[in-house]
C-alpha cells in the first residue's frame, strides 16, 4: 500500500510539471505562429528535431534571450499597455497577448510574472509621435507615486498594486492576476520609469517569495553581456592609441619656448634688458611664438615696472561674483509642455487676428444672472464661463475653425470641447468642458470649477483632458493681463487669448458728446495650414457678436 502511494505521488510531481512544460509550449508556439516572418530554427534546435526531442524539449533547449513582447488589456479606468520579457525562439519577434507569464531561464527561480511600467496617457505611447516626434523631454516614461501593495501581500484582479505619476495626472494601476506580490523593482518615488520596465514581480505560490530577494530583472541582464563581449576590441584601439602619438609632438614642438626655463627673446631685446636691469623673466612676449622684441622692454619700462600687477588688478576686478541660485526639478507635466509648445512654434504656421469686445452688455446680464444663481442658492457665473460658452456657440457657426491639420487631411469635428487653460504649482494644464456649445452657463461654471481644483490637487483623469478641439486662456481677469498671443495647443488650428477688460472713452451721438464703454481684446492665434485668414476673421466676428449681443447665445 505504502509503495502504491509513493507510484501515485512521483505520478502526480510528473503530471504538474507537464502542465508547466505545456503552458510554455502554448505560450511559444503562439508567439512563434503569430509573427509576421517566422523564427529560423537554430542549429542546434534542428539537429534536436532530427534526433527526435519533442517540442517542449526544443523550448527548453532554446534562447533565452529577452524580447519585448506587448500586452494590451482594458480597464475600468483607462486602457493600460504593458511590456514583460520572455523567452526568444531564433529571431526576435513580437505578438499581442491577453496574459502572459514570465518563467525563470534558471534552475533556482521559480515560474514568476515581470509587471512592466504601464502606459496610461498618450504622451507615454508612441501613438502620439504621429503628431509629436519622440524626443528626451517626451520620452514615454512615468513615476511611482505610492505603493499599495508591500512585498509578501497577496494580490488579486482589480486591486490597486501602486499609484504611477503620469505626464498629466496621478492613476491607480490595478493588478490583472492572483498571486503574491514577490519583489518591488522600482522603489516608492522611482522617477522617470521607462513604459515597460519592469517594476515588481508577482509568484503564484507564496513559498517562492523569499527566493526572488536580490533578484535583478531580465532586462538589465541581458543589457551587461553585449558590454562584456566587446571586451576583445581594445586590442585595436590600442594600436589606434599607439599611432595617434606622432601628431602630438608636432602641436607640441611650438608650445616648449614659452612654457621653458629658457626665455626667448631678440638680442637687441636682451641688450636693453641688461642696460635698464630688467628681468626677462617678469616680462610677457609678444613676438612670434611669445618671443620678447625690444617693444617690450620699453613698454615695461615706460610703465614704471607696474605693468604685470596692473594687469593682474585689472583680471581680478574683471571677475563676475558668483551667483546665488536654486535648481528646481522639472515635473513631467512642464516638459511635456515645453515639448509640445517647441514643436508648435517650429512647424506650425502661426498668424494672429486681435478684435476689441464692447463687454457692457455683457456685465449687465452677467449681473442680472448672478442675481438669479444668488437667488436660488446656485454659484455665481464669471465673465470666463461666458467667453467659454460664446467661443462654442462661434465654433458652432464657424466650424472651419474647429479642426485639426494632418498630413493626409483635415479633420473637421462635430463635436465642441472647450479646453480652458489652468496655471497650478507643477505646471499648466488644460482640462477640457465638453460639448460646451449644448451647456447652460451655470454648467459651464460648474464644470470648470471642478476641473480647475482636480488639476490644483493633480488628480485629473485622462477623460478630464483628452479630447479638447479649441482652447481658450484667459489672462485678463485672473492677471489683468491687457492683450497676448497665446501659442496654438497642437493637434488643434486655434487657442484664444483674452485680455482684461478697461473702461475708454467713445464718441457719443453728437459732436460734442463722450461716453465710456468697457474694452476686451482678444486675440486669437491660428494655424495658416488650417484656417485661413478670412475664416480666422469670420470666428472672431462671430465670437464678437455673442459677446456684444450676449442675449443671442441664450437663443
Amino acid at each position: 500500500m505504502a509503495y502504491a502511494s509513493r507510484i501515485l505521488l512521483n505520478h502526480s510531481k510528473k503530471l504538474k510539471d507537464v502542465s508547466t512544460l505545456l503552458r510554455r509550449e502554448q505560450a511559444a508556439s503562439v508567439r512563434y505562429f503569430s509573427s509576421t516572418k517566422r523564427a529560423s530554427l537554430s542549429r542546434e534546435d534542428a539537429s534536436s528535431a532530427r534526433l527526435g526531442f519533442s517540442p517542449v524539449e526544443r523550448i527548453t533547449r532554446c534562447s533565452t534571450d529577452i524580447v519585448p513582447v506587448s500586452i494590451s488589456f482594458a480597464t475600468t479606468r483607462t486602457t493600460l499597455s504593458s511590456t514583460v520579457g520572455r523567452p526568444r525562439l531564433g529571431q526576435e519577434f513580437s505578438c499581442s497577448m491577453q496574459s502572459v507569464r514570465g518563467f525563470s531561464s534558471g534552475s533556482d527561480l521559480p515560474p514568476h510574472q515581470e509587471i512592466g511600467m504601464p502606459s496610461l496617457s498618450p504622451t507615454m505611447t508612441e501613438a502620439w509621435t504621429s503628431i509629436l516626434p519622440l524626443d528626451q523631454n517626451l520620452c514615454p516614461f512615468g513615476n511611482i507615486a505610492k505603493w499599495l501593495k508591500k512585498e509578501g501581500d497577496k494580490v488579486a484582479p482589480g486591486e490597486v498594486l501602486c499609484e504611477v505619476e503620469t505626464d498629466k495626472a496621478t492613476v491607480e494601476m490595478e493588478c490583472m492576476e492572483e498571486g503574491f506580490l514577490a519583489k518591488i523593482v522600482k522603489a516608492e518615488g522611482s522617477k522617470e520609469i521607462q513604459v515597460g520596465e519592469v517594476i515588481a514581480i508577482t509568484v503564484e505560490d507564496e513559498e517562492d517569495i523569499g527566493k526572488f530577494k536580490d533578484y535583478t530583472p531580465s532586462s538589465t541582464a541581458d543589457a551587461t553581456p553585449p558590454k562584456e563581449e566587446l571586451a576583445p576590441p581594445p586590442p585595436k584601439e590600442e594600436k589606434v592609441e599607439q599611432a595617434s602619438p606622432p601628431p602630438e609632438p608636432k602641436t607640441s614642438k611650438p608650445s616648449p619656448p614659452p612654457s621653458g626655463d629658457r626665455v626667448f627673446a631678440s638680442p637687441l631685446a636682451r641688450k636693453l634688458a641688461e642696460d635698464n636691469n630688467v628681468p626677462l623673466s617678469s616680462i610677457k612676449g609678444t613676438g612670434p611664438e611669445g618671443r620678447i622684441v625690444k617693444a617690450d622692454i620699453e613698454d615695461y619700462l615706460a610703465s614704471g615696472g607696474k605693468e604685470a600687477t596692473a594687469k593682474q588688478s585689472k583680471v581680478t576686478h574683471s571677475k563676475v561674483p558668483a551667483l546665488d541660485y536654486v535648481d528646481i526639478p522639472r515635473s513631467q507635466i512642464r516638459k511635456v509642455t515645453a515639448s509640445r509648445l517647441a514643436f508648435s512654434k517650429q512647424t506650425i504656421p502661426h498668424y494672429y487676428l486681435t478684435v476689441d469686445a464692447c463687454v457692457d452688455k455683457l456685465m449687465g446680464l452677467r449681473s442680472q444672472l448672478n442675481s438669479f444663481q444668488e437667488a436660488s442658492g446656485g454659484k455665481r457665473i464669471s465673465v470666463n464661463d461666458l467667453v467659454v460658452k460664446a467661443a462654442a456657440l462661434a465654433l458652432r457657426k464657424v466650424p472651419q475653425c474647429n479642426s485639426s491639420w494632418t498630413d493626409d487631411y483635415i479633420r473637421q469635428f462635430k463635436n465642441v470641447n472647450i479646453n480652458v487653460a489652468v496655471q497650478t504649482e507643477n505646471g499648466l494644464y488644460v482640462p477640457v468642458v465638453k460639448d460646451a456649445d449644448k451647456k447652460g452657463l451655470s454648467t459651464i461654471g460648474e464644470e470648470v470649477r471642478l476641473l480647475a481644483q482636480k488639476a490644483k490637487e493633480n488628480s485629473l483623469k485622462p477623460e478630464d483632458y483628452e479630447g479638447g478641439t479649441f482652447t481658450v486662456s484667459n489672462l485678463g481677469g485672473p492677471f489683468g493681463i491687457k492683450q497676448f498671443c497665446a501659442v496654438v495647443n497642437p493637434p488643434q488650428a486655434a487657442i484664444l487669448a483674452v485680455g482684461s477688460a478697461e473702461k475708454r472713452v467713445v464718441p457719443g451721438n453728437g459732436p460734442d458728446e463722450f461716453n465710456f464703454a468697457s474694452y476686451m481684446p482678444v486675440t486669437l492665434s491660428c494655424d495658416h495650414r488650417v484656417v485661413d485668414g478670412a475664416i480666422g476673421a469670420e470666428w472672431l466676428k462671430a465670437f464678437k457678436g455673442y459677446i456684444e449681443n450676449p442675449e443671442s447665445m441664450l437663443l
